[in-house]
């Protein structure tokens, strides 16, 4: 056992802190926890001596497997190897600096319960909408979100952060934005995908819309950046549940948007 220092870093998720025994501040030793979610509880009680930068998600995993009435898991859990290593260069996004042209390379196919949804970008009409939602879906900002919106014959909604099945994690969170406007001359006919937003034309953030049916009435008010060109059969389903009001009585999530092209998008993986 050492002398610890308690401090003030945020209990927030990820956060990494050395247990302690209860009313021993100076009992850390070995072991060690990690918060899986916010617990702004504990502030200012434990010594948080590290932050999760990639995993965040194992972290979840594991926090949400089944355990006994004494807080132990059912399956055992094991750290196979620690490794200790430098910290990595920043990785370059390759599409901050992609132009029009090489955006337009890119589709995105949308994955959800009821099938999958392949789109096309209108990197003519909407390129820096494009841009970013190619960002959002590398990082898997919108993997889990419900489809949490349906009128029947006009749109099905979906990629809303709050209808997100887990938080997201930091270097997720930081990527979300507000996104000026670009609205266009594009018609808002079946298959179209344009960003939902509020009152203000320049609050549109994650949420997405897809036209089930004429949606003519949105022309020039929402920002058109891409279209349905495979699964349309899945769009009619899920808009054609049953529902309550303007929400589904279904569950339907949107489980994963893979990005695709002939070029393989050289983007990594750590959502974290």
């Amino acid at each position: 056992m050492r002398p610890y220092l308690i401090n003030q870093e945020p209990m927030t998720a990820g956060a990494v802190a050395a247990v302690l025994a209860p009313g021993k501040p100076d009992s850390g030793g070995a072991q060690f926890f990690v918060n899986a979610s916010d617990q702004l509880a504990l502030q200012g009680q434990y010594t948080v001596f590290a932050r999760v930068v990639e995993g965040l998600d194992v972290v979840q995993k594991i926090s949400a497997a089944p355990a006994d009435a004494q807080g132990r898991a059912a399956d055992r859990v094991v750290i196979k190897s620690v490794t200790i290593r430098e910290t990595p260069p920043p990785v370059k996004d390759p599409l901050v600096e992609a132009t029009a042209a090489d955006l337009a390379k890119y589709h995105a196919v949308l994955e959800t319960t009821k099938g999958e949804i392949e789109i096309e970008f209108l990197t003519d009409k909407a390129p820096e909408t494009t841009r970013q939602f190619l960002r959002l879906a590398a990082a898997g900002i919108f993997d889990g979100t419900a489809v949490h919106r349906v009128v029947p014959n006009f749109v099905l909604q979906t990629g809303a952060v709050a209808s997100r099945d887990a938080p997201l994690a930091p270097k997720q969170d930081a990527l979300v934005r507000n996104l000026q406007p670009e609205f266009s001359d594009v018609a808002n006919v079946p298959g179209i995908v344009s960003m939902a937003r509020g009152d203000d034309p320049a609050s549109a953030t994650t949420s997405f819309f897809i036209c089930t049916g004429e949606c003519r009435a949105l022309d020039g008010k929402y920002t058109a950046f891409a279209r349905v060109v495979r699964g349309m059969d899945v769009v009619q389903a899920i808009g054609s549940v049953v529902v309550d009001g303007e929400t589904p009585k279904e569950k339907m999530t949107l489980t994963r948007v893979r990005v695709i092209t002939r070029e393989p998008l050289q983007y990594p993986r750590d959502r974290r």
